[in-house]
């Protein structure tokens, strides 16, 4: 029984980086200065030029490299880790990705913000009445 090895299909590592970023193909496509749909033939294409590839890394805040290590696996592997051990940190040197523990502790800090405008605007609507 033949085993298929994984292509590494740089389109589709491009779409998951960019959906991990929150990030929507309009956005992309406005940062590279191309239209929604070229971004969409471009999630789709299995090679891309190595200058476009640096072009889609910039705008994605990420490295080619990290692009093209990419790995779903890794990320999976750094978040079950961070909350059991310190091995996570051996994970990210050998996969240079962008580490989504930021991530969430951005939105968390960006939700308890939001929370305190809340606050300090009901406050302000309480003493005005």
């Amino acid at each position: 029984m033949p085993t298929e090895t994984k292509t590494n299909h740089i389109g589709r590592k491009i779409a998951r980086i960019r959906e991990l970023r929150g990030m929507k193909q309009e956005t992309l496509a406005e940062e590279l200065g191309i239209s929604q749909q070229s971004v969409s033939t471009l999630e789709k294409s299995e090679i891309i030029e190595d200058k476009k590839l640096e072009e889609i890394a910039k705008a994605l805040g990420v490295t080619k490299e990290g692009i093209e290590n990419f790995s779903e696996e890794s990320v999976l592997n750094i978040i079950s880790n961070s909350f059991h051990d310190q091995s996570a940190l051996n994970a990210i040197l050998n996969q240079p990705t962008f580490n989504p523990i930021d991530k969430v502790v951005e939105l968390y800090e960006r939700l308890v913000q939001a929370e305190k405008d809340k606050v300090s605007y009901l406050e302000q609507l309480l003493k005005d009445k």
